[in-house]
């Protein structure tokens, strides 16, 4: 095994079980995370604007954030060892939530919390991709069993609001994030960052970091992704929010997400041959026209026997693009700058577009409505641009 085995790894568990356990995880701070957060901001006296700006900032500096982050986690021997530190500073910002007195201290506590722990996904998902190569092993397995731990906290947490009061969201948040931490120590491969080695210095990082974003069609596909996965600002915001007062329960909610997170860990597990036959830019073009017509079909507050099937275009919205960003970023990048390359990737798709997205959502929320779906359904509709302009490049590269 590459790097060979130390005393705090679990030598009986084959690394696909170590990685699946792992993404479990890192996803039950985010099954709460994600659907619930708006409704403890609100809990605590924040607006529709003031929530969409506490979600926006870590989302609008990730670019930078991530960036340098992964530059520094370069810089490590181990790979999982940055992620042990990304996530127990993750739980100290989140724990922050629970005392923050005022509109920039939640600022805070949440670009940390937020920054902190988005960092890690980028960072997992290169060794879970290698290894996925190089062991024979389907990517989609473990990324899908952190989707069915989402899935797991969304409907727990669904429950418990029914008699607990909003704070236990940024309980459980803080909590999950500390266990991801120990998982991270002893379930995560003790992967090299540098097969090598030898560790390069920070210069040589950041000009590989340089390069890449001088590669138009990384750059292309990375926007691309970004727009895609940036039109979901307005669901992951405020659509517990909007259901809420359509007079749909809050377990109800839960189940809806948990639908629609179910849908993506489906596509995951079982539609990789498809992935295979299709290419990323296929992909990339199902998931954006699916995305057009979800977020359209939103902003006429459908009834709930209909929310069912739109949940399940999750598979599409999410996953096929997400999916489709991650083999492309790896096909386009070179080895030696995997992980700035996801990194630039993520901060992207779920970071500055979704950020410009979540801070404009705010105040869609407080003058439109349900109706602030539509400004989301126009960004996909960019992002549907991006994918036919990006499948045009591949083919003539082909050719």
């Amino acid at each position: 095994m590459t790097g060979g085995a130390d005393k705090t790894e679990a030598p009986r568990l084959p690394t696909l079980v170590r990685l699946c356990l792992f993404y479990a995880a890192i996803f039950l701070s985010s099954g709460v995370s994600l659907p619930y957060i708006g409704t403890y901001l609100r809990s605590r006296g924040m607006s529709g604007g003031e929530i969409g700006l506490i979600l926006a900032v870590p989302l609008l500096l990730k670019p930078f954030t991530g960036a340098s982050l992964a530059v520094w986690a370069d810089g490590f021997t181990l790979r999982r060892t940055p992620m042990v530190l990304l996530l127990a500073g993750a739980g100290l910002g989140y724990a922050g939530l629970l005392a923050a007195p005022n509109l920039w201290w939640f600022i805070l506590a949440w670009f940390v919390g937020q920054t902190l722990l988005s960092t890690v996904s980028p960072l997992i998902d290169i060794i879970t991709l290698r290894r996925a190569r190089t062991e024979g092993f389907n990517y989609g397995i473990p990324r899908g069993t952190g989707s069915s731990a989402f899935i797991a906290a969304n409907l727990a947490m669904g429950s418990i609001l029914t008699f607990a009061a909003p704070t236990i969201i940024a309980i459980w948040i803080t909590s999950a994030c500390f266990i991801a931490a120990l998982a991270a120590t002893l379930l995560v491969p003790p992967e090299r960052v540098h097969a090598e080695g030898a560790k390069p210095d920070r210069s040589e990082r950041w000009k590989g970091l340089s390069e890449l974003l001088r590669n138009r069609t990384f750059v292309l596909a990375v926007v691309t992704a970004g727009l895609i996965q940036g039109a979901h600002a307005f669901y992951y915001g405020f659509s517990a929010i909007l259901w809420r007062k359509q007079g749909i329960s809050e377990p109800m909610i839960g189940v809806l997400w948990g639908v629609g997170v179910a849908a993506e860990v489906g596509f995951m597990w079982f539609l990789e041959p498809l992935r295979r036959r299709w290419g990323p830019e296929r992909f990339l073009i199902l998931g954006a026209s699916a995305a057009v017509l979800r977020w359209t079909l939103y902003a006429f507050e459908p009834p709930l026997w209909a929310l069912f099937p739109l949940q399940m275009l999750h598979a599409l919205t999410f996953a096929a693009s997400f999916l489709a960003s991650l083999r492309l970023i790896e096909k386009l990048a070179p080895a030696s700058a995997a992980s700035p390359a996801q990194a630039i990737n993520s901060a992207l798709s779920s970071g500055f577009t979704l950020g410009i997205a979540t801070l404009a959502s705010g105040p869609l929320f407080d003058h439109l409505g349900p109706y602030g779906y539509l400004a989301t359904a126009f960004m996909a509709l960019l992002g549907l641009g991006g994918a036919l302009w990006l499948s045009r490049r591949s083919r003539h590269q082909i050719v």
